[in-house]
């Protein structure tokens, strides 16, 4: 199914839109070589058991390398992004700018008051 270019909500990928997903790319991201398992861990504030979860997510979906290893007789797990996952990822980025930046541009003014505002549009305090 060919997804509307025309409608930047399509591109929103839901493997990257879960919050703690989304934190995982970006902190990957930004490290030139990868993180460990635990610094992922503690970075992203999770347990063992979700990161695991969110790993194997990411990894099913091409988005990430999961290399497992040992160093000094201890097991090491290292994270990195694939080609294809920083591809993808940078594509959701764009399309989350584009919707955030279209929701900010529908916002009213904070000085403007409920009678200023355009009809059919509701504001609660």
């Amino acid at each position: 199914m060919k997804k509307n270019q025309d409608n930047p909500y399509d591109a929103l990928e839901r493997i990257f839109h879960e919050p703690n997903r989304l934190a995982i790319m970006s902190a990957v991201c930004a490290a030139d070589n990868g993180l460990t398992f635990n610094e992922l861990k503690e970075t992203c504030g999770l347990t063992d058991g979700n990161l695991s979860r969110h790993l194997k997510v990411l990894e099913e979906a091409g988005a990430v390398n999961i290399d497992k290893s040992f160093m000094q007789s201890k097991p090491r797990t290292t994270v990195t992004l694939s080609r294809r996952g920083l591809k993808r990822f940078h594509e959701y980025l764009a399309a989350l700018s584009d919707v955030l930046e279209n929701a900010r541009r529908a916002l009213p003014a904070e000085k403007d008051s409920p009678a200023a505002m355009p009809f059919g549009r509701t504001v609660r305090a």
